[in-house]
Parts: structure tokens; sequence; C-alpha cells
């Protein structure tokens, strides 16, 4: 643990996992969500990530059952022909930037479950335009002082937050309009939640929770997939490892279900190894009260600044750490290391709802993808770097498309 001074506001840096899961999992009441995410809610909401207390517990029952066994069996085949779409697009020898496609793929997918095909094409549109802006500069936004609100560098951001916002609630009104009925997309479910009272969720809030899962479906995934591709491309023993897995499980058919994600542990364990050296940054808490972490106590009001960066390259958990191991997730190492040693998705109750939705996606894209290609790096083009956000993304990642 350590102090760190980021401009004017004084945060405790908190590395180890013993310490992470005290502030997430021990003694998370003694906690909420700290100075970034109340920069970030004008801009871009209260949904799940950023409510605290009682509005958090309430929605996050009310949404649960939206991620439910059932449901992701739908939205595998969904995911699953946004993936052959994406494949059937290339063309042997062809250069693509695997993290833009990757996005593109990402935005497409979760959009298609989100909204009902007849009502949602705007919305769709303007997330492709405007989504990426927002996530790029997202992390610069809730960092900067808040004299800096006006400053004209942000009116790109500001407009795009805006737009969204107001074509998300454009298809929100179209949907109720529509009487959803039996419909099956996010939207439509979200609209129908009730709450034991029989009170549901407020058009506000449904827009706040469908921002939330755009900002933390989409980056997530098309990261974590652009780097899986790029470690395979180096890395031909274990590609040729998962290749054998595919066509095992796979044989010709070129659909993944709902079933066949739980028979790709392979595939599932170079997810996880991307997802620990490229996953989240940080993540921010605030003291609600006089709280001891770590053998330290922490006065109210103290920001601590999580580094899951940190904490997911810890040489004592991975030896190596910098090496790109997905043997590192095989059950008897997993086992091996504490059971709070990996925190992609958060920990306790504010584990991120869409954890197994996310991973479903990308494993289902990733085994699409290697079933028919091989990605292979341009000739004197350098390694991509990792983006300074809150995903450590790649800057660039220009790959060539080779058949298998």
């Amino acid at each position: 643990m350590l102090r760190l001074d980021i401009g004017s506001m004084p945060v405790v840096v908190v590395t180890s996992a013993s310490t992470v899961n005290e502030v997430l999992v021990k003694k998370a009441k003694s906690f909420r969500k700290g100075r970034l995410f109340e920069r970030v809610r004008p801009l871009v909401g209260n949904g799940l990530a950023n409510s605290d207390g009682a509005q958090h517990m309430r929605n996050r029952r009310l949404i649960q059952p939206v991620f439910y066994k059932e449901r992701l069996q739908d939205y595998a085949y969904v995911m699953s022909a946004h993936a052959r779409t994406l494949t059937d697009s290339w063309t042997a020898g062809q250069r693509i930037d695997v993290h833009q496609v990757m996005g593109d793929f990402a935005i497409e997918s979760l959009a298609a479950t989100l909204f009902s095909a007849d009502i949602g094409r705007p919305a769709v549109q303007a997330v492709r335009e405007d989504l990426p802006v927002i996530l790029q500069n997202m992390l610069r936004r809730a960092l900067a002082p808040k004299f800096t609100d006006d400053w004209p560098i942000w009116k790109k951001f500001d407009t795009s937050a805006a737009r969204m916002r107001a074509v998300i609630d454009d298809v929100i009104t179209a949907t109720r309009a529509a009487a959803p009925g039996t419909r099956t997309d996010l939207l439509s479910l979200l609209l129908s939640a009730r709450d034991d009272a029989g009170i549901g969720l407020t058009d506000e809030e449904v827009r706040d929770e469908l921002t939330t899962m755009l900002f933390a479906g989409s980056e997530t995934t098309a990261s974590t997939l652009a780097w899986a591709l790029h470690h395979l491309a180096h890395r031909p023993d274990i590609e040729q490892e998962v290749l054998a897995e595919i066509d095992r499980v796979l044989g010709v058919r070129d659909t993944i279900s709902f079933a066949d994600v739980a028979h790709l542990p392979s595939v599932t364990r170079v997810l996880d190894e991307a997802l620990r050296l490229h996953g989240v940054v940080t993540l921010m808490r605030r003291a609600t009260e006089p709280v001891t972490i770590g053998g330290y106590s922490l006065p109210a009001e103290t920001e601590v600044l999580l580094s899951l960066y940190a904490l997911h390259r810890n040489p004592d958990l991975y030896p190596e750490p910098d090496l790109f191991d997905p043997d590192r997730w095989l059950p008897e190492q997993r086992q091996a290391r504490p059971r709070e040693h990996e925190v992609p998705f958060g920990a306790g109750n504010r584990k991120c709802i869409g954890d197994r939705f996310a991973w479903m996606e990308a494993t289902i894209a990733l085994a699409t993808v290697l079933q028919r290609w091989k990605l292979r790096p341009v000739p004197g083009v350098k390694a991509p770097r990792e983006s300074t956000a809150s995903m450590a993304h790649p800057t660039a990642m220009p790959m060539i498309v080779q058949p298998r």
C-alpha cells in the first residue's frame, strides 16, 4: 500500500490480493464508489457500475434474471451468427486492425442482444459511432480537475455522450410503445422486470443500465479478443492445441452453442490469460467510515485505488508474470493460488453482473475465428502497445488474415 497524489487528489493504492479482497468483499460495507465514478456519473448515467446502496441492490436483483442460463442460450446464437458474419467478410491476405475489427464485432453483437432488430438500428449506429469516442476519453475526462469541464478539448466526448443517451431514450420509448410481450432482447426484458412491490425500472434507469452494459461489454470483449489473437500468433504451440480442441468439439459445424462453450477449456484459458495481462487496469472506492485495510488505518473519505494491473502481474502469484502462459489456468495451478487472486470482473456484491455473458461472447468469437483463419503480424510493424485507458487495450494491432 502506498499514498499517491494525483494532482490535488491523494489516493491510497492497493495492489495485493488480500487487501483488494478486504476492500471489495470483507469490508465492502465501509466503502462506496469513489471520485472516479462520481465524475463519470453525470456523463454516462447511474447504472449498476455507478450506483450505490439500496438502489444498487434493488436494480441488481431486477436485472439478474436477464443473465440467467436460459437467456444466455438465446444470446449465444446471436453471438455465433455475428461471429460468422465477421469471418465471412475476410479474404486471404487481407490486412486488418484486429482491435478495431473486434471492437466493431463486440458493439454489433452486444447491440443485437440489447435491442430488437426492427426498432434498434438507430441505436446500433449511434453506438458504433459514439461509443469508441466515449471509451477512449472517459478515464481522462473523469480524472481531469472539475475546473476543466468547460474546456473545448471535451466537446467531442460530451457531444457523443449526449447523442448516445438521446438515441437510447428514443429506442426505449419506441420499445415501450410496441408492447414488448414475448420479445427476448435485453431492453424488452428490462422494461418488463418488476420488484416485489410490482414496480419496474424507470426509463432513465433502463437507459443508464443499457449504457453501462454497452461500456462494460464492448471494450472488455474487444480488447481481450485482440490480445488473445496477438499472443496466439506468437505461440504456434498453444495455437495448435487450441485448434485441435475446436476441431474436436465442433467438427464441421460453424454454429457454436451455449453448450459448446463448456467444452472449450483451452480457448477459455487463452482468454483468461489475455485478460490477466491486459484487463481492467484500476477500480476505485471511497471509505465511508474509518477502516483498517492491510494493517493501516484509513480515515473516512479516503480514496482507494485498486491496481488490478499490478495484482494480476504479481510474481508471487504468477511466476514470470509478463509471459503469456494459458497453462496458469489449468485447474491444479488455479487451485494453488489464493481464491481472491483473480478479480478481472471485480468481486463481492459489486462483481460485474454480465461476466458470464462477456465470457461466452469472447469464447464464441475466438473459436469462430480460429476455426477458419489464422492471424499473423504484419512484417516490419512494431508490436502493439497498451493504451492508457480503463482497459489496457492495444493502441493498434495490424495483422494479416491467412486461411487455415
